[in-house]
């Protein structure tokens, strides 16, 4: 079957992108190796909440249910996406997982998938940039007794036995996982040598997305000088950072492991039963036959369009802006990015591709 446009991943940032080429009349469909629309969301750890109220948490065209001035958790926002693509019969294809995406002969794309291939004139990979758990080498040196998950995995404090965890990373993941396992009365250790700055979640009475909507900093360009001080300083949001320090106890660094003990950057030693890697993601693209990625493999573009005709991004973060990969601002480079897709269709009459239908 031939399409004017696939999108890579039924997401936020792809249902988003769905959303207004069926305004504009774009042919397209999605792609989604998931059971489910909003899967992804399910699968992450149990407690998980938005750090932005429901009010800031839409999708363009349909808002979020519930109390505006609520955050809503990650089965909410599954719910939510699963309840967007219904309400506006976006084409996500679930149960399709993609494994190559590389030139057509022809021109466009060929797009291989778990159920048969296909052909598109243009591709937007929405898959997100958060694939490959990123855990550090010494890892493999610790005893196979000392339980080890990276935060990905992490769903709540039962699936670590003892009472001695280690929680490496210092970022929102990292503190707010490390405060939970110290709540279920767990000795925590965390290994943080640096903590960005600390952003409460309410200041002057108002939820602090409401003064970052306010004050225009979630549309940030990510040249911008104030942009590039922000992505680089990664701030911790809503936590209580300082209450927290005082519950457990910050280390440096991990640099090596020895049986059931890790080694700090300052010569000191802790044992422990179980590890969290808070450690964050390499971007992995295994599956993109097309040369659009740098030696590190993540994508090489300008605001998502890449060098090759017909492929593009989105929902990466910084894509365009400091809110590109966050629920309630993703639309906007979505946005864009249809009209674009619309104009280029204008410009080049297509012919034969099917419309967008459900699958």
């Amino acid at each position: 079957m031939d399409l004017d446009t696939v999108i890579v991943g039924g997401g936020q940032a792809g249902l988003a992108l769905g959303h207004h080429l069926r305004r504009a009349g774009v042919p397209f469909a999605i792609l989604d190796a998931h059971a489910r629309v909003g899967d992804a969301w399910r699968q992450r750890w149990d407690s998980l909440t938005l750090f932005t109220p429901r009010r800031f948490s839409a999708l363009p065209g349909l808002s979020f249910p519930g109390d505006p001035d609520g955050h809503p958790g990650k089965d909410e926002v599954a719910d939510y996406l699963a309840r967007y693509a219904a309400h506006f019969d976006l084409p996500v294809r679930l149960g399709c997982r993609v494994t190559s995406v590389r030139p057509g002969t022809a021109g466009g794309f060929t797009v291989d998938m778990s159920t048969g291939p296909l052909h598109a004139r243009r591709v937007v990979v929405a898959a997100g940039a958060f694939h490959n758990p990123r855990i550090p080498e010494v890892a493999r040196k610790l005893a196979p007794r000392v339980a080890q998950l990276h935060s990905s995995r992490y769903r709540n404090p039962a699936q670590l036995p003892g009472r001695d965890v280690l929680v490496a990373g210092g970022g929102n993941t990292g503190v707010q996982i490390a405060a939970e396992l110290a709540d279920s009365g767990r000795r925590v250790v965390l290994a943080a040598p640096a903590i960005g700055p600390v952003v409460p979640q309410r200041w002057l009475g108002r939820d602090i997305f409401w003064w970052f909507s306010r004050l225009g900093s979630m549309r940030l360009g990510a040249g911008s000088r104030l942009g590039r001080r922000i992505a680089a300083q990664n701030p911790v949001i809503g936590t209580d950072v300082a209450g927290l320090l005082r519950r457990v106890d910050r280390v440096g660094r991990v640099v090596d492991a020895d049986g059931d003990e890790v080694l700090l950057a300052d010569g000191g030693r802790r044992r422990v039963d179980a590890v969290v890697w808070a450690t964050g993601f390499r971007p992995h693209y295994p599956w993109l036959e097309v040369p659009v990625l740098d030696p590190s493999g993540a994508p090489v573009h300008h605001q998502g369009v890449t060098d090759w005709p017909g492929l593009y991004f989105l929902g990466l973060p910084w894509q365009r802006a400091r809110g590109s990969a966050v629920l309630g601002w993703v639309g906007r480079d979505a946005e864009v990015l249809a009209a674009r897709l619309a104009e280029d269709r204008r410009s080049v009459a297509p012919t034969g591709l099917a419309p967008a239908v459900p699958a």
